[in-house]
């Protein structure tokens, strides 16, 4: 509920009591029947006497350590003559019924509170409306005519005109009920609660509280007190000020907040309930495109069963046929072999040769591995791939019955063909179907094996990892080298091209030395060049070990004591020591 709508309610909302409704502002919220003694909490909301009584404390304030009571209220309490050791009494705190604000308990109790009038006023207006005839509040007898609005009572006539014949309410205003009913207001003095009879005529500007006149002669004979006609008007501009200056444009602005807040809970319970509206639609769009796409996998896969059992039965068939052909066969040359006498055999040469010959030759003879028997192990769903679109819904998940085409299988990598050795070599084999496209997915029954071609039990340790989308990397170690044979099976069949042929070359030997290059060749041609060998060749030219016009040889490392190729070491540091024209130098390559 708005805040406009609780500030609506607080005055139009009735209350049904015995079968006729109530002005709610002559009901207390606790007790749910008219207002008993109202008095007004700091909050400003009204409750009975004993209502308030009730409530449980919230808090409770020592002599002298709240600060909570206003000076308003002790000087009222002053003028209303309490003594000092109330007013030294424990200060009770409670919360308000209606809005849970804190407020406090005079020392005096709820009977300390101010008195709300306005509420006594509907109390007896909502009762001269919904009662019918009143009984008289004196004899209790006759009928109530009229109400002393002095004493507040209810008079029937015998006791009005008793009311109006003694000294002490002779002077009191008598009103008769139907006028009073007729206005719809009720206007009656406000007596005071230490001399009852008095009417509440003045104002102590001191003590700022109104008082009767025995008050302003006894307890506030020291005050200024005037008239109440003559300062209402000044402590009533308080209040408008502040209603109309300050808390009228506050309550606009908490309305038209209050509203906004409200609209803005219709609007979004709207576009939520919108919003579940679409989430609900398309939920059931989607299960329904999800129970298609389903029955369309039921359907492929169905499909597929019934290719891959019809395969299985033209593959029974044949092995069938077969198998009678080949025993008929088997069993009519053993028995002509193991019964038959040298005659017979002779006669029934001709005719058996040639039927275990075509039996031999042309009978229906499967490879091992292909007769083996379709298991459907190549038939798998993956739940995580895109299968497109369903009546605008994307879904996923597809039927792979994709098998190995051994003719399509491929080999990458520079390491199935050479590799020096003591170095690891790689290389991969991708899996594809008939359609010449990469499986997507692994477990093929995969085996790589490296044998020597000359030394059959030389062999190479493999190592195959399976990469789960149709490719295995195969990594190997060659120990010796030389030419190897690379078996690349899948199924236990070789693939298009296995066996490969695999070139280990022989690994590097380091050498710690100088080579010494020819010096005629560096010195151009010049018979006085030195080599840095001590060498000598024919024609004069020593220290020498390259092959050139007039001069063979090999070229040569002095480095270990032997003679080796250059192409087979591999120098940590290469000197070329020439003197040519009668000089020595060194370079480091």
């Amino acid at each position: 509920m708005s805040l406009c709508e609780l500030k609506e309610s607080k005055f139009t909302l009735k209350r049904e009591q015995n079968g006729v409704l109530l002005n709610p502002r002559a009901v207390c919220n606790m007790c749910k029947a008219l207002y008993r003694d109202p008095k007004i909490l700091p909050c400003l909301h009204t409750f009975c006497s004993d209502c308030i009584a009730r409530l449980e404390p919230f808090s409770v304030s020592s002599p002298g350590s709240s600060s909570r009571d206003s000076t308003a209220e002790k000087k009222q309490e002053t003028g209303r003559g309490r003594s000092g050791k109330d007013s030294a009494s424990v200060t009770i705190t409670v919360l308000c019924p209606d809005c849970d604000a804190e407020v406090d308990i005079p020392p005096s109790g709820p009977a300390g509170l101010s008195t709300d009038h306005l509420a006594l006023d509907d109390v007896f207006l909502e009762t001269l409306v919904t009662d019918g005839p009143l009984g008289c509040d004196l004899c209790g007898e006759g009928d109530a005519e009229s109400r002393c609005e002095v004493c507040s009572v209810n008079l029937c006539e015998f006791c009005c005109q008793a009311h109006r014949r003694q000294k002490r309410t002779a002077s009191h205003s008598v009103q008769s009920l139907q006028e009073l009913k007729s206005r719809g207001r009720i206007c009656r003095p406000v007596l005071c609660p230490l001399h009852p009879g008095q009417e509440l005529r003045l104002f102590c500007q001191p003590c700022d509280i109104p008082v009767c006149l025995e008050c302003a002669a006894t307890l506030h004979r020291d005050h200024h007190c005037r008239p109440t006609n003559d300062v209402v008007d000044q402590h009533g501009d308080q209040i408008r000020e502040l209603v109309s200056g300050h808390l009228r444009p506050l309550l606009e602005r908490l309305e038209e907040s209050a509203q906004k807040v409200e609209d803005s809970q219709e609007a979004l319970k709207a576009r939520v309930e919108t919003t579940a509206n679409e989430v609900r639609a398309f939920a059931r769009g989607y299960a329904s495109a999800v129970e298609a796409h389903c029955l369309s996998l039921l359907r492929c896969l169905d499909e597929i069963h019934i290719q891959r059992r019809n395969q299985l039965h033209l593959q029974r068939a044949q092995l069938k046929q077969a198998l009678l052909d080949v025993r008929g066969g088997v069993e009519f040359a053993e028995r002509l072999m193991s019964c038959g006498s040298d005659a017979e055999i002779l006669s029934a040469k001709g005719v058996t040769l040639r039927r275990l010959t075509t039996l031999a030759e042309s009978s229906y003879n499967p490879h091992p591995a292909t007769a083996t028997p379709d298991d459907g192990s190549s038939i798998s769903f993956l739940p995580r791939e895109s299968a497109g679109e369903v009546d605008g819904y994307p879904v996923i998940g597809v039927i792979n019955s994709k098998t190995v085409d051994l003719s399509k299988c491929t080999v990458e990598g520079e390491g199935l063909h050479q590799v020096r050795e003591g170095q690891q070599g790689h290389f991969t084999l991708v899996c594809r179907d008939s359609a010449g496209q990469q499986m997507t997915r692994g477990g093929e029954h995969v085996l790589v094996s490296i044998v020597h071609k000359e030394k059959k039990n030389c062999t190479i340790e493999t190592t195959v990892l399976d990469n789960d989308n149709g490719s295995y990397s195969v990594s190997y170690t060659p120990g010796e080298p030389g030419t190897y044979s690379v078996w690349v099976c899948v199924k236990a069949q070789h693939i298009k091209g296995s066996p490969f042929s695999l070139n280990v070359k022989r690994k590097f030997q380091r050498h710690a030395g100088t080579f010494h290059c020819c010096s005629f060749c560096s010195s151009g041609g010049s018979k006085e060049a030195r080599c840095g060998c001590p060498g000598t060749m024919p024609g004069g030219f020593k220290g020498c070990g390259h092959s050139h016009k007039g001069h063979p040889g090999k070229p040569h490392w002095s480095c270990c004591g032997s003679t080796v190729e250059k192409s087979e070491c591999l120098p940590q540091s290469v000197t070329a020591a020439v003197s040519p024209r009668s000089h020595l130098r060194t370079v480091e390559l």
